[in-house]
């Protein structure tokens, strides 16, 4: 029994978006794990991708061999094939599809894109207001009305305390700036200077990025963040790390001679470890800083002593020596 085209064309149809939605939703394989809450939503656009893409191939390759098995050349023909003249229904339908798929695909890029990028997109920020919104209710209205909020909002009753808790909590805000070879984080709140970048699990983190040379390009493949750092330009990053950790910052932009040497890490601490860190940086700061006005103050017989490697002060030095660096210091005083 012959099968009628349409139900045939129905079932590969049906065959082909099962194929590539189960491809779309065990791809794990291909990508690190995802440790920033922002991650998910990038997560989501890839399957998205994938699935049309894998729909496409199988489309594409299963035309190719169906082409190749049904109108090969008999054996002992020598005759030509039908002529054919288009057909414009199909170059239609052909040149239509893809272009919806791409605009969709457009669209739903710039949204993602939107949410980690720039001042004044959804991202952290937007969440976090999210979360205030719902905290005044609670407190104008009640309870009740604070948990139909949430529910229509989108955030489950339970998660209405953490959203409150999220709203009590600055992001941190860190300056990168990328030079040829190397990146530079600044902590403006600490004045924190490192070649690393640390961070605390679970606070929304904004990154304002630029270069200090040529384009730079940060790249966490953990996080699922890239961005461009421009001379001249600061770009943003709006993020929240979920996964404590130790993860790779490269350089994506082609950049100069040692563009694959330029890498360094971000590490995720638990809050009592980041305070650590901030506070041993600190403390290591202020050690610099009493060493170089210790410096500053110091005799030339001083400076003498110490690029000698001696283990004495002044305080230590025979009379006749105390008298000889009193004398250099009214010497350089003068």
């Amino acid at each position: 029994m012959k099968i009628p085209t349409a139900i045939l064309t129905l079932i590969v149809g049906i065959l082909i978006t099962l194929a590539s939605l189960w491809v779309s939703q065990n791809n794990g394989v291909l990508l690190p794990i995802a440790a920033a809450a922002e991650a998910a939503e990038i997560d989501r656009l890839f399957a998205a991708m994938m699935a049309i893409a894998t729909g496409l191939f199988l489309l594409v390759q299963g035309a190719l061999l169906y082409s190749l098995l049904a109108f090969r050349r008999k054996p002992d023909d020598e005759t030509d094939a039908d002529p054919v003249h288009g057909n414009v229904s199909l170059e239609i339908v052909w040149t239509a599809i893809p272009a919806m798929l791409v605009l969709w695909l457009g669209i739903y890029s710039f949204d993602v894109y939107q949410s980690i990028d720039s001042v004044g997109t959804m991202g952290s920020h937007n969440m976090a207001h999210q979360h205030g919104d719902m905290e005044m209710v609670a407190v104008e209205n009640g309870p009740d009305a604070a948990r139909l909020t949430a529910d229509q909002g989108a955030l489950s009753p339970d998660s209405l305390s953490q959203a409150v808790a999220t709203e009590a909590v600055e992001p941190l805000q860190v300056n990168v700036d990328g030079l040829q070879y190397a990146w530079l984080f600044t902590y403006p709140d600490t004045g924190i200077i490192s070649g690393e970048l640390h961070l605390p699990v679970n606070r929304p983190v904004t990154l304002n990025i630029t270069a200090r040379d040529v384009i730079h390009a940060f790249w966490v493949p953990e996080f699922r963040l890239k961005q461009d750092a421009v001379p001249g330009q600061v770009t943003h990053l709006n993020f929240q790390p979920t996964e404590e950790g130790v993860y790779p910052v490269i350089c994506a932009e082609l950049c100069g001679a040692y563009h694959g040497a330029m890498k360094t890490r971000s590490i995720v601490h638990s809050g009592a470890e980041y305070q650590a860190w901030v506070d041993s940086q600190l403390v290591a700061s202020q050690s610099r800083e009493t060493m170089a006005q210790s410096v500053d103050s110091m005799s030339p017989l001083e400076h003498h002593v110490a690029a000698m490697g001696m283990p004495h002060h002044l305080h230590d030095l025979s009379p006749h020596q105390s008298d000889l660096a009193q004398a250099g210091n009214s010497h350089s005083e003068s």
